[in-house]
């Protein structure tokens, strides 16, 4: 039975949150500092400055590594050919605004350490590796993918700073998004995810390569290496992610209404449940998913980062 819930939308003021630490353009010299072999894969903007070549899996690695090894103290970090390289500034951004959604909303005394589960951490890790170095946060990341898993845990035990703090846990029933994750007497104060976009494979390499287009003719009409859209190559695609972290059986939508569903069986363990949501038109279909499940309240928060808008759902039973 379908309830009357407490809905409401949260505009933020427009770029990153104020304590993002990447509110300001890259300092390309430290970045390539902390990781030399950065400096190959600059190039010059028309106006003289050096920038990053974004068309290039491996450029957009490096400065990865470098962000997580400058701003995080995240020294040894790796993924495997073919996996999701995600946008650093952007995750960080959910977390600072989860954040600010706990402060908001819960009486958490400042000993109590915020308990956080992050589903389909995928092989980068990036929200835990967040949640940890900026707030201290205990993290349980899940994924039904057994080499991001192991990768997850490589990156845990190379990294003092994350070691002790993050428990990475192998989803094994992919039909299920917390059941088998969140042990009987667990309590988090909060979940994230970045579900998965696309419906099928087909779908997702289409979406990649016109990103991968996009890259290259925006890059040929800045006048620094031009770079015919069509000479992109199909290992271009390796840092477009595997299945689990691009498609699912009916994309997002589906993902998110199994998430609403599972949720109510676990209100008592969650605080708020989170969750991005990149098609706008999901938001209406989420709400009534989760109006459907019973919950008392959701928050849809904006964020925006240059010209890209996105948001994310939170909800609770309390």
């Amino acid at each position: 039975m379908s309830h009357t819930m407490k809905f409401t939308k949260v505009a933020t003021k427009a770029g990153l949150h104020p304590r993002n630490q990447h509110s300001k353009n890259y300092d390309l010299p430290v970045l390539c500092k902390a990781v030399p072999e950065l400096t190959s894969w600059l190039v010059k903007t028309p106006k003289g400055t050096d920038s990053i070549d974004f068309s290039s899996p491996i450029a957009v690695k490096l400065l990865n590594k470098a962000l997580l090894a400058h701003h995080y103290q995240v020294t040894e970090w790796d993924i495997p050919e073919g996996y999701l390289c995600p946008p650093i500034p952007g995750r960080a951004d959910y977390v600072h605004r989860l954040a600010e959604l706990l402060a908001d909303t819960m009486k958490v005394p400042t000993a109590t350490t915020i308990r956080a589960l992050d589903v389909g951490t995928g092989a980068n890790i990036v929200y835990p590796m967040i949640g940890v170095t900026e707030y201290q946060w205990q993290f349980t990341a899940s994924d039904i993918d057994p080499v991001s898993i192991e990768c997850a845990k490589t990156i845990i035990e190379n990294n003092g700073v994350l070691k002790g703090h993050i428990e990475a846990r192998l989803q094994t029933q992919p039909k299920f998004v917390f059941k088998n994750i969140i042990q009987q007497g667990e309590y988090y104060h909060v979940t994230l995810c970045n579900p998965p976009f696309h419906k099928s494979l087909d779908e997702a390499m289409k979406g990649t390569q016109r990103k991968l287009n996009n890259l290259a003719a925006n890059k040929d009409k800045r006048g620094s290496i031009k770079v015919k859209p069509k000479a992109v190559s199909s290992a271009a695609l390796n840092f477009g992610g595997q299945k689990a972290e691009l498609w699912c059986p009916g994309g997002e939508a589906a993902f998110l209404k199994t998430m609403a569903h599972e949720s109510q069986f676990y209100a008592q363990q969650v605080g708020w449940f989170s969750s991005l949501i990149s098609k706008k038109e999901n938001v209406r279909w989420m709400r009534k998913c989760l109006e459907k499940a019973g919950a008392k309240e959701a928050r849809v928060i904006e964020m925006s980062q240059g010209q890209k808008k996105s948001r994310f759902v939170a909800w609770t039973f309390k």
